[in-house]
């Protein structure tokens, strides 16, 4: 890889396509090989080559992959997992211990709430829930024991937008550390370090791999101390990322850029269909400017993205008929894929926060908007909603 110092002045796409990606030295292959392997010849004992030894501590695959999350999000450490909770797991274990406190959002990944509900809290780690899109709300839910303030901005699924620089100002006060899951947005709509975030999260099976092809998970950190503890964890946890599935990311992000630009577009068309819909009584999506938090996203975001939801007339079961109706856009889970998907949270995604503070409402429907033609996204959107 080039030395960073020489990057800095280096544009997004630029960096999506080079940073970490230098010809192969032994052949000039303008992409990082795969280097499927699992052990490395020693130049004597204790004589590595590159610092390599076994892949669970460093494959040069899996390195290009993190040298290049860390370009794009201006860090100095990323870290590639086998999956986005694989990465959050980490994380969590890095910097909690049992008695600590995190405040968490009322809207998040099911997942997220799973983890933190049903597995962290059973290692004596306690959580509480606010409003994070509310600085006021924030505060107020701190604890002297609170160690980590988890926000998802655009949250998942009701599009919530919360003031990174803002909260990063209380977690500071607090001593506690931002962490921003910034999968809906991806680096190139948000920059959460640059706004005062300590780490940032990414379920890179989502916009990063891009194809629906590949699972993954990262974080970068933003202090050296910090990437050092993180990555000794991950080397004792073992949850990496594979070689073949650090080259399906580093395939999507290369084109990252030009995807988020027709993601947006075609969200935001189908954000102003629904809006005039007569069955649809309510649309998130924070590129209107009737969205409470449309001003913070356009000032903290390049675009506004390619995830919108809505309520449904009728209830749960309307909701329901909407997605089995669809056609062009696929049923299923997941999201960030360019072909567009619909689901029902209630009872895909976000069932795991049924009776709790999270629990989405019933006659919600969640798009994946995709980079298909938008003319043909809107007439399947008309037909599914009869």
């Amino acid at each position: 890889m080039s030395d960073q110092r020489d990057q800095r002045h280096q544009h997004f796409e630029t960096l999506a396509i080079h940073a970490g990606q230098e010809p192969d030295q032994a052949t000039g292959a303008v992409v990082p090989p795969i280097y499927q392997v699992s052990t490395y010849k020693q130049d004597g004992v204790g004589g590595l080559r590159g610092g390599y030894e076994y892949s669970r501590s460093a494959n040069p695959t899996r390195t290009a992959l993190e040298e290049n999350l860390a370009a794009l999000d201006g860090g100095r450490r990323g870290l590639a997992f086998a999956s986005g909770l694989a990465a959050e797991d980490c994380l969590l274990r890095t910097l909690l211990s049992p008695g600590d406190h995190v405040v968490i959002p009322n809207d998040a990944y099911g997942g997220t709430f799973r983890l933190f509900a049903k597995v962290v809290e059973r290692w004596g780690v306690e959580w509480s829930v606010a409003d994070t899109s509310d600085p006021k709300a924030v505060r107020e839910a701190l604890r002297p024991r609170t160690k980590v303030v988890w926000v998802e901005t655009p949250s998942n699924p009701l599009l919530g937008i919360t003031d990174i620089e803002a909260l990063a100002g209380i977690a500071r006060e607090a001593g506690a550390r931002l962490v921003v899951d910034n999968t809906f947005a991806s680096p190139y709509l948000q920059q959460p370090l640059a706004l005062g975030a300590d780490v940032v999260v990414y379920s890179t099976t989502k916009y990063m791999g891009g194809h629906s092809d590949v699972v993954g998970g990262a974080l970068v950190a933003n202090d050296d101390a910090l990437g050092e503890e993180l990555a000794f964890h991950q080397n004792a946890m073992g949850a990496i990322a594979g070689p073949f599935d650090a080259w399906l990311v580093m395939r999507g992000i290369k084109t990252l850029a030009v995807r988020m630009d027709r993601h947006s577009a075609n969200a935001a068309r189908v954000a102003e269909l629904l809006v005039s819909h007569k069955k649809v009584t309510r649309v998130y999506y924070p590129g209107l400017a009737e969205h409470p938090g449309h001003e913070i996203a356009a000032k903290q975001m390049r675009a506004f993205g390619g995830m919108v939801s809505f309520q449904v007339a009728g209830g749960e079961q309307a909701a329901v008929e909407v997605c089995n109706r669809a056609q062009l856009f696929t049923l299923g889970e997941s999201l960030g894929g360019v072909e567009s998907l619909i689901e029902h949270p209630g009872r895909m995604t976000h069932a795991s926060t049924a009776g709790s503070a999270l629990e989405v409402p019933n006659d919600l429907v969640r798009l994946s908007v995709g980079i298909e033609s938008a003319d043909d996204l809107l007439a399947d959107l008309t037909q599914a909603l009869g």
